[in-house]
C-alpha cells in the first residue's frame, strides 16, 4: 500500500543551495494518463539550479518541487492507464517533482529502464537524452559523417552529446574548461577537446576541419558565443541553442548567417506540451534505447547524494569540479 506522505525537497525561498530543505508532503495522486512512481533516484540538472535561484519558474499547474528526471517503480495507475504495469521499472521525464520519494508522470514520458542500466544510472538519462535527441538530431538534423561541436563537453548534456554523436558516427569536437575535463571528454569518445581557457574554439574548429567548420553546433552558453558559433560553422551549418549560461543577449552579424546559409534553432524542453515529449520518447525508444546494449551507452554518473543532501548536490553542480551527471538517492 502506498504511503500517505513522503519526503520531498522544497525551495524555501530563492537563494543559494542552503534554501533547499527536506519537508513532508502528501503523496500525489495520478491523474488520467499518469502513473505514480516510487522514486529510487533522481537526476540533478542545471534548470533545477535556476529554479532554486528564482530564475526558472515551473510551468503553470506544475508542483514547486524541483527535479526533471527520475527512475523507479510504478506503484499506481491513473484512469485509463494499462501500461506501464504496476511493478514496472521505468525512467521518466517530468516538468517538476523529481526531488521526492514519489512523483506522478505522464505515461507517454515514461520509458523502460534500458538494459543493462541500474535505476541510479537510468535516473540520469531522460533530461539530457530528450534534450540532445530533440535539438541535435531532430531540429539540427545531424547526419552520419558530419562534424558536431559541443560546448560544455564535460557537462551532463555534453557527455550525452558525445555519446550519441559517436553512436551515430559523427565526428565530435567539444569545448571544456580544464585539462582534466578535456581528458574526460576524450576518454568518452570525443575526437578533439578544446580548452577554452587556452584556445580559441573558432580557430581550433576550423583547423580540425581543414577550414570547413562544424556542421552542427550545440550551444548552452549563448551570449557572445553565438557570433563565434557562426564563424565556426560550416556552410549550411546548424546552430542549436538550448541555454543562455553566458548571457541572454547577443550581437550578431546577420550577413554571416545569410552568406553561410546557416540555420539557428533554439528550444527549451520543460514547457513543451506532453504530446511533444511523448513523441520524443517514442523516437528515443526506437532509435536510441537499443544502443545502450549494442553500443555500450552509459550515462556518466559522477556523484551520488542522499535526497536530503540536495544542497550539497547543487553546490557541486555550481562548482568548477562538476563532471557528468549528479543523482539524488531517495530513502
Amino acid at each position: 500500500m502506498t504511503a500517505a506522505t513522503m519526503t520531498a525537497i522544497e525551495i524555501a525561498e530563492p537563494g543559494p543551495p542552503q534554501v533547499l530543505r527536506a519537508v513532508t508532503r502528501a503523496v500525489p495522486q495520478p491523474a488520467a494518463g499518469e502513473v505514480l512512481i516510487r522514486i529510487t533516484a533522481a537526476g540533478v540538472n542545471r534548470p533545477d539550479v535556476l529554479q532554486r535561484k528564482g530564475l526558472y519558474a515551473p510551468p503553470p499547474g506544475v508542483t514547486d518541487i524541483p527535479g526533471l528526471e527520475l527512475a523507479g517503480e510504478v506503484v499506481q495507475q491513473g484512469a485509463d492507464v494499462h501500461e506501464p504495469a504496476i511493478g514496472s521499472q521505468v525512467c521518466a521525464l517530468v516538468a517538476g517533482g523529481g526531488y521526492a520519494q514519489y512523483v506522478c508522470a505522464p505515461v507517454v514520458q515514461c520509458l523502460p529502464v534500458p538494459e543493462p542500466l541500474t535505476l541510479e544510472e537510468a535516473a540520469a538519462v531522460p533530461e539530457t537524452f530528450f534534450t540532445v535527441w530533440h535539438n541535435v538530431f531532430e531540429r539540427a538534423r545531424l547526419r552520419r559523417g558530419e562534424t558536431l561541436l559541443v560546448h560544455g563537453g564535460s557537462s551532463g548534456i555534453g557527455t550525452t552529446a558525445i555519446m550519441l554523436g559517436k553512436a551515430f558516427d559523427a565526428r565530435v569536437l567539444v569545448t571544456a574548461g580544464s585539462a582534466a575535463k578535456c581528458q574526460a571528454c576524450l576518454e568518452l569518445g570525443a575526437d578533439l577537446a578544446i580548452n577554452y581557457h587556452d584556445s580559441d574554439f573558432v580557430a581550433a574548429t576550423l583547423a580540425a576541419t581543414d577550414g570547413r567548420g562544424a556542421d552542427v553546433i550545440l550551444d548552452m552558453v549563448g551570449g557572445d558565443y553565438l557570433a563565434r558559433d557562426a564563424a565556426a560553422a560550416a556552410f549550411e551549418g546548424r546552430i542549436a541553442l538550448i541555454a543562455t549560461q553566458g548571457g541572454s543577449t547577443a550581437q550578431l552579424d546577420l550577413r554571416v548567417l545569410m552568406h553561410k546559409r546557416l540555420t539557428l534553432t533554439a528550444a527549451t524542453l520543460r514547457a513543451q506540451p506532453v504530446a511533444n515529449k511523448g513523441r520524443i520518447a517514442q523516437a528515443l525508444l526506437q532509435e536510441v534505447w537499443p544502443l545502450f546494449a549494442t553500443r555500450g551507452l552509459r550515462p556518466q554518473v559522477r556523484a551520488r547524494f542522499p535526497l536530503a543532501d540536495a544542497a550539497a548536490a547543487h553546490q557541486l553542480m555550481e562548482s568548477a569540479a562538476h563532471l557528468g551527471k549528479i543523482v539524488l538517492l531517495a530513502p
